[in-house]
């Protein structure tokens, strides 16, 4: 069974940095397409990140230079730094996994954790 905990949101001032981790059980983020999706209300919701099973990542334009997305093997766990944050990067931040490779679709995935919130203002 595929269990995704996020953790690490919080509030902050623009311009602040936050990096979230998703602790990943029953899925080896290493072998696997992971990525964050985030959404705030009235909004769709946007693939932020995305990391496939050979490492290579993706980033939503709003984010690019910006965040980061990153695994830790030995850890199980998948993380979201990001930095120089702006109001707009307000939302309710959500890992998710595919126990494949990437779908065309950044924010079609299977598995989803519960979310963590990011707050930031200006």
């Amino acid at each position: 069974q595929v269990q995704l905990v996020e953790s690490g949101g919080g509030s902050v001032q623009a311009g602040q940095s936050l990096r979230l981790s998703c602790a990943a059980s029953g899925v080896t983020p290493s072998r696997y397409c992971m990525g964050w999706i985030r959404q705030s209300p009235g909004k769709p919701r946007e693939g932020v990140a995305r990391i496939n099973h050979i490492g290579t990542t993706t980033y939503a334009d709003s984010v690019k230079g910006r965040f980061t997305i990153s695994q830790d093997n030995a850890k199980n766990t998948l993380y979201l730094q990001m930095r120089s944050l702006k109001p707009e990067d307000t939302a309710m931040y959500y890992c998710a996994a595919d126990d494949r490779p990437c779908r065309i679709s950044v924010t079609d995935f299977p598995y989803w954790g519960q979310g963590t919130q990011v707050t930031v203002s200006s």
